[in-house]
């Protein structure tokens, strides 16, 4: 089997459209849409020959790098962040900046948005054509030149990790907590006011939002749980019938981001680590002693679950989410901790998981890129410091057959310390992936 073919081994069509409430871009948001499925909408995928590699076309340096983005073709966003006044003690501050999508070099720059405590946020363009930027405890409007048109102090003098728009157009977020209460708001994107009365969460989270439709999904720390926007009372209420304690009386730590598809939510566990705190990555950054496990749940019935282990070694852990594939009925987690990708083939008739393919000592940690008509995920594989031919290779871009993990493509980035942040695929054949500190352009050329 010749390289092309093993990529497009199914006929699958890329998807054409975003959801409702975001500007019909290939990329509009963090992980492609709200469902998070990391899944590329309205271009092909690159299908990358047996002759051709992967190149670093253009750097660019940030202060720390939080998320890209796409709006109209050649329109390319940066969302970062002035992560060092944390440090200090001083609330931080966030940027956008509308880029030149070849040279990376900057076309125009919101100037300094207010923040707060930091944690990463993030951009979308939204249906009405402005961008939205959560960070600290601001929410801004921003629209396409990068000219603030609006802003919202959320509640609580905590960060709010970023949001999601549903198919009527509101804006949802939450703040990152551990400990203590959390409210969810809905912001109106016109008004930039809330435009319902605000929710107290069952309990903390630390994972992002994610929706489908008008009803949004919450990964608690111990519990995940869903809320419904009502049009006719405009109230989110809480789903009383759908939650699932995924932690029960195990020490599993809490989850992370859960991605949706039409029939079932998919997160992993374990995502408490030591990364930041004593590490450049994650690497070795487990704090439970267990496995981390890839959780599903089913939107029809929660009392339809199940959870198994990835690596089945010890201190697992992760920080994103999964990668699944419902054009292929495929999914891909991983342990980050200990460099291991696993991927199954799902049955959606008997929800049984068939290991599919696995890779050792590939330490997978940031949000992918997948292309649903080639099959080709583009991730990192983080090599730790190791040395080659006197070259450091920190982290690694690669590319990956979704249907048997073989990579058709790899390159150093020379970035030492591991990406957890989003990046964004490009309008041809190139994609941009998003450092801590650096923004890099990545071609493929012969």
């Amino acid at each position: 089997m010749n390289h092309t073919t093993q990529a497009n081994c199914h006929d699958i069509q890329t998807p054409q459209k975003v959801c409702d409430g975001y500007f019909q871009s290939p990329w509009s948001c963090e992980d492609g849409g709200p469902h998070r499925q990391q899944s590329v909408t309205g271009i092909q995928g690159p299908n990358i020959q047996p002759d051709e590699r992967l190149k670093i076309s253009a750097n660019r340096r940030l202060c720390t790098g939080t998320m890209v983005i796409l709006r109209a073709p050649g329109e390319l966003y940066v969302l970062h962040t002035d992560t060092l006044r944390d440090k200090i003690g001083f609330r931080c501050s966030a940027y956008v900046e509308k880029l030149d999508s070849k040279t990376l070099k900057t076309i125009t720059k919101s100037g300094a948005l207010s923040g707060g405590r930091w944690w990463p946020g993030g951009i979308c363009a939204h249906k009405n054509g402005d961008l939205y930027v959560t960070f600290g405890q601001f929410l801004h409007r921003l629209n396409s030149e990068c000219e603030p048109k609006g802003s919202y102090r959320l509640p609580q003098d905590l960060p709010y990790n970023s949001h999601m728009v549903l198919d009527n157009g509101y804006l949802v977020t939450k703040p990152i907590s551990e400990q203590g209460k959390s409210w969810m708001v809905i912001i109106d994107p016109e008004t930039m006011l809330e435009a319902c009365p605000r929710v107290e969460l069952p309990e903390p989270s630390i994972s992002r939002l994610s929706a489908f439709g008008n009803t949004v999904y919450v990964t608690g720390i111990t519990t995940i749980y869903r809320y419904h926007f009502d049009a006719e009372t405009n109230q989110l209420k809480i789903d009383l019938r759908w939650s699932l304690d995924y932690v029960g009386n195990s020490t599993q730590e809490y989850g992370w981001d859960p991605v949706i598809d039409d029939n079932n939510v998919w997160f992993m566990d374990n995502g408490k680590h030591l990364m930041g705190s004593r590490s450049l990555s994650m690497l070795n950054s487990g704090v439970s002693p267990t496995p981390n496990r890839l959780i599903r749940v089913s939107t029809h019935d929660c009392k339809d679950y199940s959870a198994v282990a990835i690596s089945n070694r010890s201190h697992g852990s992760i920080t994103n989410p999964p990668l699944y594939c419902p054009q292929r009925n495929i999914v891909v987690a991983y342990d980050s901790s200990n460099s291991v990708v696993q991927a199954w083939r799902h049955c959606p008739d008997t929800q049984v998981l068939t290991p599919l393919w696995r890779r050792e000592d590939f330490s997978m940690g940031g949000h992918t890129i997948y292309y649903p008509d080639t099959g080709e995920v583009f991730t990192t594989d983080y090599q730790s410091l190791k040395t080659v031919k006197g070259i450091k290779e920190g982290e690694n871009s690669v590319v990956l057959n979704i249907e048997t993990g073989l990579e058709h493509a790899r390159q150093p980035l020379r970035q030492y310390t591991q990406s957890c942040c989003f990046p964004a695929p490009g309008f041809g054949r190139d994609i941009y992936w998003l450092g801590l500190d650096k923004l890099t352009r990545l071609t493929i050329t012969p």
